[in-house]
Order: structure tokens, then C-alpha cells, then sequence
């Protein structure tokens, strides 16, 4: 299997010091992440790791969530799911991520809504990224759609 590769480059302290990110690998951009907009609200324009893993652990759940409605016999005609990661103060100082919210909705044929649910739950236990963040809670939200 592939290795992937992403790397920062950073000027100055933590406090108003930027980078940016690039996707090595795929070249398919560069975004700049600082510090203080990783604490802030609005991302105005720089992403984060907070961010990028959300982007990772959607499409890496998705993948799973896929590979297993289909070995239950169920076609897909849609996913949609949604990573929320959220960054938050850590009890023992600093920072950690305090949760991250997955929310999946799908129209798929072949399986009803308590075999929908249990693939989601399956496609959370089984999903690589998920599996090595196994530090963070994960709660996850899934609906089949009519």
C-alpha cells in the first residue's frame, strides 16, 4: 500500500507565527493554517489540522461505510457524510480534540434502517482513520433517507 505525504512549512511562534500546508503527494494545493485562526470561529481563509483530519476521517468512513453496505447486498445511490472535529482546552493543559461527529445520510435500496444503522456503526469501528484516533470520542449520527 501507498504511503501519502503532506508537509508544513512554518515561520515564527505559535502565537503569530503562519505555515502552509502542502499536499505533497496528489500536489493538489497548498493552504495556510496559523495558530490563532485554528483557535478562532471563522477560518477566514486558512484551514487546520482540525480541518484536514475531518476531511480525512469523511472520506476514509465514507470508503468503509460504502465497502460494507455493499457486502450486506445494498446499493448505493448516495452518501453523504459530514466529519465534525472539534478542538477544545485539555484538563491536563493545552489542547486536544474534545470529539469529532460523524454524520452520514444515505439513500440506499437493499437494506432497511436497523441494517443501515448497524453497518454505520460497523463502518465507525472499521475504518482506518477511525481506528487510529482511538484517543477521541466518536459519535456518530446515520440515517437512511427515503
Amino acid at each position: 500500500m501507498p504511503t501519502r505525504t503532506a508537509r508544513t512549512a512554518w515561520n515564527g511562534d505559535l502565537e503569530t507565527g503562519e505555515g502552509q500546508v502542502e499536499l505533497s503527494s496528489s500536489k493538489l494545493g497548498t493552504y495556510d493554517v496559523s495558530f490563532p485562526k485554528r483557535a478562532a470561529e471563522e477560518a477566514n481563509g486558512f484551514t487546520s489540522p482540525e480541518e484536514l483530519l475531518a476531511a480525512a476521517n469523511s472520506a476514509c468512513y465514507a470508503m468503509q461505510f460504502s465497502a460494507i453496505l455493499a457486502g450486506a447486498g445494498a446499493t448505493i445511490e448516495a452518501l453523504d457524510v459530514k466529519a465534525d472535529v472539534t478542538l477544545g482546552p485539555d484538563p491536563r493543559g493545552g489542547f486536544h480534540l474534545s470529539g469529532i461527529l460523524l454524520t452520514v445520510r444515505g439513500e440506499v435500496t437493499g437494506i432497511d434502517a436497523a441494517g443501515f444503522t448497524k453497518a454505520a456503526e460497523e463502518a465507525k469501528a472499521g475504518c482506518p482513520l477511525s481506528k487510529a484516533l482511538t484517543g477521541v470520542e466518536i459519535t456518530l449520527d446515520a440515517q437512511l433517507e427515503a
